[in-house]
């Protein structure tokens, strides 16, 4: 089939989105699969801004997609940086409790993580010294042995490499502009696609609208920011997380060793007032800001206490505050060590507007002619694998249903 009317066409370059491609190259053989990316080159947004850090799989519940794929997709990737050289750093994670009152919430996650199927140490205070001699925990701790770092850049750049190799055709700078009868409109023509695959991202709730999806959703975008350290490659040797507060999908801020080796502070989870608000005023829309605004009001009464979740991350533009968090989970961390911010990332993070919640799991919605990937959040970069292998095994169900039919 030519470029314009492939089998499959996958709209996002994300690390999902190039998963999926190539899962559907490897599933169904000799099938045409085209990939559009509107940027000129693929993974220029949260696929190559988030943290890099492989999770374990152990913060969510036994029931959800994201342990399971958390799970797998650890040992999977891992395995896909091992094969190809891609530099992996294997520092492992510690959960530190901040008082006795955390004790709890160690206690919940060494059950997940049990239920999940992922090693986990119960550790004391000295042994979590042992592991890394500045981590600050009070008696008690969670040490993660499978957790690492890489760059996500560069395993998406191999991905992408691999993706090209086996026959995706990606073709960047290629904008997604609506559908109509059918039909594909884009920046660089009109596609006539056997099945539609949205991996947007950031507008993954507006593509899917399009072709009668997402009707109760909405992408609520949340910005994070890193901190850098200026001291040396192994003043901290493994990654500090603190008791996370289960309620919401964010874990607060923690250290984060890199695959290069230094050490980050973040990120926040600061509400954007438009979908990508990077820096300053750059690519601003007065729509998005009108509608996330709106959403945003429109969360003032929630469960989850979203007002006092905004106010507590908007006082994280503060370097001091920043630090002062970190200095919880670590010890002799001082402000000056702490000056450069680095880019920032955008989190997709799906809202419920009916429920006016936010979205714990991954949300796939689709019938046999599209797919949309609705809320691919962190720890999507971890989970990219066996996630992709989900979605065709949707598609392939649902092409069978209508064979059937």
């Amino acid at each position: 089939m030519s470029c314009m009317n492939p089998d499959f066409l996958v709209v996002g370059g994300g690390v999902i989105g190039i998963s999926v491609a190539r899962e559907l190259k490897r599933r169904f053989g000799s099938v045409s699969v085209v990939l559009i990316e509107k940027e000129a080159a693929c993974a220029e947004h949260a696929s190559g801004r988030n943290s890099g850090v492989l999770h374990a799989g152990f913060y969510y519940t036994a029931d959800s997609l994201k342990a399971r794929f958390t799970r797998d997709g650890n040992r999977e990737l891992t395995a896909y940086c091992e094969e190809r050289g891609i530099a992996l750093r294997k520092c492992g994670k510690l959960v530190v409790a901040r008082d006795e009152s955390e004790h709890a919430g160690l206690d919940e996650l060494l059950e997940r993580g049990r239920r999940n199927g992922v090693p986990l140490a119960a550790i004391d205070e000295g042994e979590a010294r042992e592991i890394e001699p500045r981590a600050r925990t009070c008696g008690r701790a969670i040490f993660s042995p499978t957790t690492a770092s890489v760059n996500p850049v560069a395993v998406v750049r191999r991905m992408e490499a691999d993706a090209r190799r086996e026959g995706v055709r990606i073709k960047t700078g290629v904008e997604y502009v609506g559908r109509r009868k059918g039909s594909v409109f884009t920046s660089a023509g009109v596609y006539h696609a056997g099945h539609v695959v949205n991996a947007a991202g950031l507008y993954a709730d507006r593509v899917a609208r399009h072709f009668g999806f997402s009707e109760r959703y909405r992408i609520l975008p949340f910005k994070g920011l890193y901190l850098y350290s200026g001291e040396p490659i192994g003043a901290i040797r493994t990654h500090i997380y603190p008791v996370p507060d289960l309620r919401h999908p964010f874990l607060g801020v923690h250290l984060t060793v890199a695959a290069d080796g230094r050490v980050k502070l973040g990120p926040t989870a600061i509400p954007a007032f438009w979908r990508e608000q990077y820096r300053g005023g750059e690519n601003f829309s007065l729509r998005e800001l009108l509608d996330i605004m709106y959403r945003q009001c429109g969360l003032a009464y929630s469960d989850f206490g979203f007002v006092r979740l905004a106010w507590e991350e908007l006082q994280k533009y503060s370097r001091r505050r920043m630090t002062a968090l970190a200095g919880e989970l670590a010890r002799e961390l001082r402000p000056e060590q702490y000056r450069r911010w680095g880019r920032a990332g955008i989190r997709a993070q799906l809202l419920d507007i009916k429920k006016r919640r936010l979205e714990m799991d991954f949300v796939v919605e689709g019938d046999e002619r599209s797919s949309h990937i609705l809320n691919a959040v962190s720890p999507a970069f971890t989970c990219c694998l066996p996630f992709a292998r989900h979605v065709v095994d949707l598609i392939d169900e649902r092409t069978r249903r209508k064979e059937a039919a």
